[in-house]
């Protein structure tokens, strides 16, 4: 398809239900669960307000295994490969962190701490370099208050980007070389080309925008045929994009407010949301799942590239 498809679809989806096509993989409804992510053969996402990462092997209805519990909102998560132990690089709160069982935050940067800045971390995730990118912004989505970290492999911490207002992702291609990056309330995707060596940013160029009245872009993923796929926040849509900027497809998702979007184990994720839903629907917070035939790379971790 080379142009925008709206509703019911059939394509690189994986079907032509529809909207009836999707499923709870999960139970519960969240206030805001994002940061889908496949990983370790099972998904994994948040639930950012209350400060809870989530991880479901099986995703067949039943409750998910709480895997940390913070006192402070969590944007992103990702596995931490620095040591002889497995742990968690998290976006929480005023900053970005490493977590080990049974120890304290070790706080890499809380630039949150800043006066007059009121900034919480939001989403988040790993390149293929084994960096960790992060954005921020303020909690009330002051414009231009945010910015985009960016984690070294030694736990330093860089800003990237700033004037940001609510940046979404960080999405990478599959060799590291491109990073898409959502400013929620600008609808805009800019892209960026990265320095595979150092981890720089080249100046970016607009990719899409997408008018107030067909939804904000918030999560996103790169497929392993290079497409963007992104939720649309508040349109209750998941869209395609191919690496022209092209929209390939548009998939109608049963609620307002989808967050993220993963692939996996041959299923398609789609968290949502009840937050800022005056009369929340029955799927609304819900973490959807639809069978497909998409493709993408699982989850990054921290510290460690990507064979290959």
């Amino acid at each position: 398809m080379s142009g925008p498809v709206s509703g019911p679809v059939s394509g690189p989806e994986g079907g032509p239900e529809g909207v009836s096509a999707w499923r709870p993989c999960v139970a519960g409804r969240y206030q805001l669960a994002e940061g889908a992510r496949w990983a370790e053969g099972g998904l994994l996402f948040v639930d950012l307000l209350r400060g809870d990462l989530y991880r479901s092997r099986d995703c067949s209805g039943g409750p998910p295994e709480r895997v940390l519990s913070l006192d402070m909102p969590l944007g992103a998560a990702a596995r931490a490969l620095t040591g002889t132990e497995a742990g968690w690089i998290v976006a929480a709160g005023r900053g970005i962190a490493l977590l080990y069982s049974g120890a304290r935050p070790d706080w890499l940067a809380r630039p949150g701490d800043r006066p007059g800045r009121g900034i919480r971390m939001n989403d988040g995730g790993c390149d293929p370099s084994g960096r960790f990118w992060a954005g921020s912004m303020n909690a009330e989505a002051a414009p231009g208050a945010g910015s985009l970290y960016r984690t070294d492999h030694d736990g330093t911490v860089h800003e990237m980007l700033d004037g940001l207002t609510v940046p979404n992702g960080p999405a990478f291609s599959g060799d590291g070389r491109v990073m898409y990056l959502a400013d929620s309330a600008h609808g805009t995707i800019t892209r960026y080309a990265v320095d595979l060596t150092t981890g720089g940013l080249m100046a970016g160029e607009p990719f899409a925008t997408v008018p107030a009245s067909k939804g904000r872009p918030d999560g996103m993923t790169v497929d392993v045929a290079g497409n963007l796929w992104v939720a649309l926040w508040g349109a209750g849509q998941v869209r395609c994009y191919r690496p022209d900027g092209a929209v390939l497809l548009s998939m109608t998702v049963p609620t307002p407010h989808p967050s993220s979007v993963a692939f996996g184990g041959g299923r398609m994720f789609v968290t949502t949301a009840r937050h800022r839903l005056d009369l929340p629907g029955p799927l609304a917070g819900a973490v959807l799942a639809r069978p497909t035939r998409v493709v993408a790379p699982a989850a990054l971790s921290f510290g460690r590239a990507q064979a290959g």
